[in-house]
């Protein structure tokens, strides 16, 4: 497996997937090299607040993917997250939600499949640091432009990475990381295994403590949680 990714997947719906077959190789060590000041260098912030039972969840929406933000500003201000599930969650990983057809799924039922109708170009750049929000998408055998879905999206968990997965990772991926990048992934933690895969669009600036105890939550066999976890968003 690509990047000593260690968990088994399902391949199915709009999930970040284990196949590794990287395109757009050049310009990714730019790329990665300024991926930690991309949410920095905005003059402004766009926020959102995801409010569930665990807690409120406050996300900054990048600038530097303006398609992706426009596009969940406008989900958002006309409710279309209102009641739905965080239907996938998997601890030191990911924690997913924004399949629509999540607001009256029965108990037990698997998701991920739903999305308004419409997909998005691809923005990706950032990496895939602790608290990243970034767009699910189908994988690349269904979907080898890796557009994202017009409303799935999970936010990042993760783990501490070590030089020897980051080197893998670089290797794999034909690019380099900068030194502060490969600290922050060594001190914070995150999924560099999806990095170039899919878009970053946002990043926790607090209530990570509430996506942890979002991800101790029991679940089934398809990482859905026995109890469900309703979302609403409002913006700032």
């Amino acid at each position: 497996m690509p990047c000593g990714i260690l968990k088994s997947w399902k391949q199915s719906g709009h999930r970040p997937a284990l196949n590794k077959s990287v395109m757009n190789k050049r310009g990714l060590y730019l790329l990665f090299f300024i991926g930690t000041s991309l949410f920095a260098c905005q003059k402004k912030h766009t926020e959102v607040v995801i409010n569930t039972s665990f807690g409120d969840i406050r996300v900054r929406l990048s600038d530097t993917t303006p398609r992706h933000r426009d596009n969940f500003l406008m989900l958002v201000r006309t409710g279309f997250y209102d009641s739905l599930l965080f239907h996938r969650v998997i601890r030191d990983y990911i924690i997913q939600g924004g399949d629509p057809g999540s607001k009256h799924a029965p108990p037990g039922v698997l998701l991920g499949e739903g999305d308004p109708g419409y997909d998005i170009p691809a923005e990706i750049g950032a990496p895939h640091l602790r608290g990243a929000i970034s767009a699910a998408r189908l994988p690349d055998a269904r979907n080898p432009y890796r557009r994202s879905s017009g409303s799935q999206f999970f936010i990042v968990l993760g783990e501490l990475q070590t030089d020897a997965i980051l080197d893998k990772c670089e290797k794999h991926m034909e690019m380099k990381y900068s030194p502060e990048l490969r600290e922050q992934y060594k001190k914070t933690g995150g999924i560099p295994q999806l990095d170039a895969e899919y878009t970053v669009f946002g990043v926790v600036v607090s209530g990570m403590e509430v996506l942890d105890k979002i991800a101790a939550v029991p679940r089934d066999a398809n990482d859905r949680p026995l109890e469900d976890i309703r979302m609403t968003i409002k913006t700032e």
